[in-house]
């Protein structure tokens, strides 16, 4: 008697799962409840066990399929030595359905003839407004392979690194229709972002803001908890969890969408070909199409060796295993604000030593200074204008000479942990970039046209390795942009439209132009504030430092920036965005309905202000 092996339940609104595995063949005898194959989504993996004794017989999926709950996976033969077998079914996939290219906002020029891209268009329907979408390929793993073999598998499309960049490009240009691989040599998925950068230091940043509200905040609300204690082991075991969420989340969509992991570093060999060395050795695969998305690392100052024991990058940052007495952070930027954040809260005395007279470079003034007295109201000391000489090291701990940027005379200051945090550099490394010809500039990033382009055809760049601020929404739109312009649709980006978030708490983010520079240009500018003192949410909160700025052309009233210190500053910022990428006024912000009460409410009141008409303050 055949007896049917479906797709269980999977939990509450998962309604389809990726086979990630067949662990028995047909004709294979298997036990009552022994598992036959494993499903994957993007919150766990299942393994279906047979409901009865027998022999297994065809597999209606094959691995890498996507199945509905309730689906028949297979059949066994309860009670039978032998069973009829039948070969996999090929996976399934929804019928071809438009996928439409945005068409509005500011797009990038798109290219008359690419020749770089003609073999790719020659094979998908070139339509800047609509291209069919055919189901994408099964997954594949990269085989073993002597040094030097030349691999049969050619991609359309093979893109080293899987951080934001990297792995967003991938799952676009496959739903697209093109045959993709992915280059990443660590042993998870999601890069620096996912694994040593931004997921971790947020779960750190929201854990020990859990802590410190209830050591100091609770009280205010009429909760009173006694003694807080930490468990530092615990806080880090969730951070681990979260990422390992998020990675894993990364290689199912891979499975889902048919993207290849090529588990291994990548070398650029020749204009079409990628040489992947792995465990199993060096295996080369050709590609119309090469994307590098490699990212960028941590620098450092000159004599200054990170040891990630006293003295730390933010990697080391992330993973320390006590409360430091006194940690000095070396850099007054968003990393060592952040990470300073984290263990002063904790109990950690906090000292930032930057070189310029102010703090966070490249944001508004105004807020700066605003969001520098909050933070030495909360506790952090700041040596602004001032310059590290050396840092000396020994079992006792970490000896900081520091003296006055413009010169003076030289302090010590002693601390348990020293974190230097003085900026990033594009990751070019082993790449094989001089030697095919790929042109860096003058910081080591690759040089790249309005496409994209790099200055070999048919090799492509995007993210922190390229011009532009290191931000991970910023590599994601470039991966977006360039695997749609791959098949000849128009990539959009507006870089005058990415916001940019420090997620202390409060957090500050910004979008668009900031007041300096206007003035320094002579541009005509008008000015909205709005204190989150004012604002009714804020209030019940407790959350009322800082406020909301926007500035607006006089003349036409289209909006030029926006910038917040507040509560939520870093989703309140999307409303401007959005307004901002539509061309919108201050009057039309200010004319927008909001919920009451609500944060977003300061927004509508800057707004107003503009106009010298807000109405509650």
């Amino acid at each position: 008697m055949s007896i049917e092996i479906k797709v269980p339940t999977l939990g509450e609104s998962v309604t389809t799962a990726i086979v990630a595995k067949w662990l028995k063949q047909p004709g294979e005898q298997v036990a009552a409840d022994e598992a036959v194959v494993e499903l994957e989504t993007d919150k766990v993996s299942v393994e279906v066990s047979s409901p009865s004794a027998g022999v297994l017989g065809a597999q209606a999926v094959a691995e890498g399929a996507e199945v509905e709950v309730g689906a028949v996976l297979a059949t066994v033969e309860a009670g039978s030595g032998t069973a009829p077998v039948a070969a996999a079914a090929p996976a399934s996939a929804p019928a071809p359905t438009p996928d439409t290219a945005s068409s509005t906002g500011s797009y990038l020029p798109q290219p008359a003839s690419a020749s770089a891209n003609a073999s790719v268009q020659a094979d998908v329907p070139a339509s800047s407004a609509q291209v069919a979408k055919p189901a994408p390929p099964a997954p594949t793993g990269a085989p073993a392979a002597a040094a030097g073999e030349v691999g049969e598998t050619d991609y359309d499309l093979i893109i080293i690194g899987s951080g934001p960049g990297g792995y967003v490009c991938a799952l676009r240009a496959a739903q697209l229709g093109l045959k993709v691989a992915c280059v990443e040599k660590r042993a998870t998925l999601g890069g620096t972002c996912l694994n040593i950068g931004c997921i971790p230091s947020k779960a750190l940043l929201q854990s020990s803001e859990n802590f410190h509200e209830a050591a100091t905040g609770f009280a205010a609300h009429g909760i009173i908890i006694g003694e807080v204690k930490l468990d530092l082991a615990r806080m880090h075991a969730r951070k681990a969890e979260v990422v390992g969420a998020n990675v894993k989340g990364v290689e199912f969509l891979f499975k889902k969408n048919g993207v290849t992991w090529l588990k291994g570093a990548g070398r650029i060999s020749a204009a079409n070909t990628v040489e992947v060395s792995g465990e199993g050795g060096a295996k080369s695969f050709r590609a119309k199409s090469i994307v590098i998305a490699t990212g960028s690392d941590s620098i450092s100052l000159p004599g200054l060796a990170i040891d990630e024991k006293q003295i730390v990058s933010s990697t080391g940052a992330l993973e320390l295993e006590s409360v430091p007495k006194h940690l000095v952070v070396i850099g007054g930027g968003v990393i060592g604000l952040e990470l300073g954040s984290v263990w002063m809260r904790l109990g950690a005395k906090v000292t930032v030593i930057e070189y310029l007279d102010r703090l966070v470079p490249g944001i508004d003034g105004e807020v700066a200074k605003a969001f520098e007295r909050v933070l030495s109201k909360q506790g952090m000391k700041f040596k602004l204008g001032h310059k590290v000489i050396k840092v000396e090291t020994s079992d006792a701990g970490a000896v900081v000479t520091v003296e006055k940027a413009k010169g003076g005379t030289s302090e010590t200051i002693e601390a348990d942990i020293v974190l230097v945090a003085v900026g990033r550099r594009a990751v070019t490394d082993g790449l094989g970039l001089a030697e095919i010809g790929v042109a860096l500039d003058e910081k080591g990033r690759v040089k790249t046209d309005g496409h994209y382009a790099t200055s070999v055809a048919g090799i492509y760049a995007i993210g922190d390795v390229i011009d532009g601020p290191m931000l991970a929404h910023k590599a994601e739109d470039e991966g977006v942009a360039l695997a749609e312009m791959l098949v000849g649709q128009a990539g959009h980006v507006n870089y005058g439209v990415i916001p940019a978030v420090i997620y202390t708490w409060p957090e500050v983010a910004g979008i668009g132009r900031i007041e300096e520079d206007l003035k320094a240009e002579g541009v005509d500018y008008k000015v909205g504030k709005f204190p989150f003192s004012a604002n009714g949410r804020a209030r019940a909160m407790n959350s009322t430092d800082g406020f909301v700025k926007i500035l607006a052309d006089r003349k036409t009233d289209r909006l030029l920036g926006a910038h917040i210190l507040g509560p939520d500053a870093g989703t309140l910022i999307a409303e401007l965005a959005t307004a901002m990428e539509f061309g919108a006024s201050a009057e039309d912000v200010a004319r927008i309905c909001h919920a009451h009460p609500t944060l977003n409410e300061a927004v509508k009141e800057a707004a107003l202000a503009t106009e010298g008409r807000a109405l509650h303050v």
